[in-house]
């Protein structure tokens, strides 16, 4: 069971002068391994087998001549049968006077002529003159091959067995020297199919003005050489997981036409002390030969975390990687032409020294995308789906507020997916809804048969969320109540805010506190009985009133103090965690968490009691049909008699006065005039 408030993580989706393509200047660097030898070796003796059989095959075709002995040639020769007889060392070779015929073989004697030993058996002077006797002498290639041949195939097999065994330990001796070579992918410019620009990348609108001037520098640096300017060195991308990070770094190689070098910062780092910092400076001379160019490390957090920490101290691997990564950012010349870009969601592990200025002295932040930008990136993921009349991608973008790009693509992706089981055409709105509970929650668990009395549980537990949600000032408006299970929910209340929200109050943390315990209470009320259906929610619950205890200073008795722990150490070979506060003061933190939790466990029963009726029918009624929307829903509490309270939606609103720059402006015009 799981009430879902998603403020999720969104990834935006997404020309350059042509010339010539830096992997013919940089080469290949893929070496053979070792255990290519035996594929080798299999290769060949399949293509000898093959030969082998060919050769055999077309000599059988042929037509082959008719063994003879002497005394039938003699007979052959008196009877006029002989047109011709060829001498080939001891070997006779006999043709007829019918072309038809197949010629024929026979051996002759070796201390004999052909004429001596015709004569002996019998041959007239006038029948020998009747045929045409061809002595040829056995000499050049033919006769020098049947001489050597049967030698030289031995040792042509031996030859080709000795050469794969020097060139697989040749390949394994090139691995061992390539091994500190960099491992990054290369992104040519005239590759069209890889290409990405700005055009592909929806939203982020800040971040592409930031990045619009590297890519104005890599198409002209002379604009900015010559009035003294330097291009930052480094671009540092932060933001959530899936906000297109990776995904503008192509777009600046693709706006600007240059190679595009990635690799991820994991990949620096091997069990061997000095491969890191090998491959830094490998990469780095690539880049440099292509220039102008750009780097781009994922994840750098990988090798860029802060010194210093780890057991190995300053010997470690990773910080070696790291030392080097910082050396080669200082060591460009200004026009040096080539950019490092790289990414991270954790940017506050990483090291001062990479982002001081003069290594990654610019930051580009790319937020979560607003509704407008959730739209646009939404048409960029729709642009090869054929989509029906129905659909509407204003209204998806409303119901998928904290959805980041890469949970809108895989959103369109499962649309389509859905629209192609049931074997439509079109993808309809209907199962891009649909999709939305999919990504955010999982797939229906259609197999997973709840029994009667626990679909009445969950139906009491969803509306029990839903109820107290409803009748707070401070919490979402609830979009949809499910007792279909999805992923590790038996059951779920979707709230979703109407507006995109960036900061959060202690009201609203209170409110969706009390809202969250709604299914706990709603067990313990109706059931006098408790199921293990809100073991999420109290996790949820407790950490959430933690967290305004010791992060957001929201405590009354604490006051504005950030008690965050600031992590441990070690202490003689065990690990001590560091707090940064007292016993005293620990407990003083449990005692508040626990009263925020029992504040709004109170909350969330007065509004149960009071509306208990209302409880009942819609829980009855929600086990019957397994699913209201969000109409159906306020319909059932308006014929309950149960108030939607709107005092979110007027707070909204006078805030929005208060924050009116004309009415300020004439507050000041009257003051300035009196």
């Amino acid at each position: 069971m799981s009430n879902t408030n998603p403020e999720k993580s969104p990834d935006q989706h997404p020309e350059g002068e042509e010339r010539r393509s830096p992997l013919r200047d940089l080469g290949s660097r893929v070496p053979l391994g070792p255990g290519n030898f035996w594929n080798n070796m299999l290769s060949t003796v399949l293509l000898i087998v093959v030969v082998t059989f060919i050769f055999s095959y077309v000599s059988e075709s042929r037509q082959q001549p008719e063994q003879l002995t002497l005394s039938q040639v003699v007979s052959q020769v008196k009877a006029g049968e002989v047109k011709e007889i060829i001498v080939r060392g001891t070997q006779l070779e006999i043709a007829y006077t019918d072309e038809t015929r197949n010629k024929g073989e026979a051996k002759r004697e070796v201390d004999a002529s052909v004429t001596d030993s015709l004569t002996n058996l019998g041959v007239t002077t006038e029948e020998l003159a009747r045929i045409t006797i061809d002595v040829q002498r056995e000499t050049g290639f033919s006769y020098w091959f049947g001489q050597f041949a049967p030698f030289l195939f031995p040792l042509l097999f031996l030859g080709i067995i000795i050469w794969f065994f020097t060139r697989s330990v040749k390949g394994a001796g090139m691995q061992a020297l390539n091994f500190g070579s960099s491992k990054a992918r290369m992104i040519d410019p005239n590759d069209t199919a890889q290409k990405v620009t700005f055009k592909d990348v929806a939203g982020a609108k800040e971040a592409k003005q930031e990045l619009e001037e590297i890519v104005d520098f890599l198409k002209n640096p002379k604009k900015f050489l010559d009035i003294g300017a330097e291009i930052p060195k480094g671009v540092m991308m932060m933001g959530a997981p899936g906000t297109g990070k990776t995904l503008l770094a192509r777009a600046v190689a693709g706006e600007a036409g240059v190679p595009f070098f990635s690799i991820s910062g994991s990949e620096f780092v091997e069990m061997f002390v000095g491969v890191g910092a090998s491959r830094v400076r490998d990469l780095f001379s690539m880049a440099k030969k292509a220039a102008p160019a750009i780097i781009f490390v994922d994840e750098i957090d990988a090798v860029g975390r802060i010194r210093g920490t780890g057991i190995g101290g300053g010997n470690d691997e990773r910080e070696q990687t790291l030392n080097q990564i910082l050396v080669e950012m200082d060591g460009f010349e200004p026009n040096a032409k080539v950019i490092v870009m790289a990414a991270t969601n954790r940017p506050d592990v990483l090291d001062p020294a990479l982002l001081r200025p003069g290594r990654f002295d610019r930051r580009v932040t790319i937020d979560l995308p607003d509704r407008k930008d959730r739209e646009e990136i939404l048409a960029v993921h729709a642009r090869k789906k054929p989509l029906a009349e129905d659909v509407n991608l204003a209204i998806i973008a409303q119901r998928t507020p904290g959805f980041s790009g890469a949970d809108l693509y895989s959103l369109m992706n499962e649309a389509a997916i859905l629209a192609a089981r049931e074997k439509r055409t079109t993808v309809g709105q209907f199962d891009i809804i649909r999709s939305i509970e999919k990504v955010m929650l999982g797939p229906e668990r259609k197999s997973h048969v709840l029994s009667q009395e626990e679909r009445l549980v969950t139906a009491y537990h969803e509306v029990g969320h839903a109820l107290v949600a409803s009748v707070l000032p401070y919490a979402d408006p609830v979009q949809k109540i499910s007792i279909i299970s999805r992923g590790r929910a038996a059951g779920y209340t979707l709230k979703l805010p109407d507006e995109d929200r960036r900061m959060h109050t202690r009201k609203e943390f209170l409110d969706d506190i009390a809202m969250t315990l709604g299914g706990y209470v709603t067990e313990e009320m109706v059931f006098d009985d408790l199921s293990t259906g809100p073991s999420n929610d109290l996790q949820v619950v407790a950490n959430l009133a933690r967290d305004m205890v010791t992060k957001y200073g929201m405590s009354d008795v604490l006051g504005p103090v950030a008690f965050e722990g600031t992590g441990g150490r070690l202490i003689g070979g065990g690990y001590s965690e560091d707090r940064g506060f007292s016993p005293h003061v620990a407990k003083m933190i449990d005692d508040e968490v626990t009263k925020i939790i029992e504040e709004g466990k109170v909350k969330a029963r007065d509004i149960l009691t009071k509306y208990r009726t209302a409880l009942d029918n819609i829980s009855k009624k929600l086990a019957e049909v397994e699913t209201l929307e969000r109409e159906e829903y306020e319909a059932l509490l308006k014929v309950e008699g149960v108030p939607i309270n709107d005092a979110y939606k007027k707070r909204r609103e006078s805030l929005e006065q208060i924050a009116d720059p004309t009415k300020e402006l004439t507050a000041f015009a009257e003051v300035t005039k009196a």
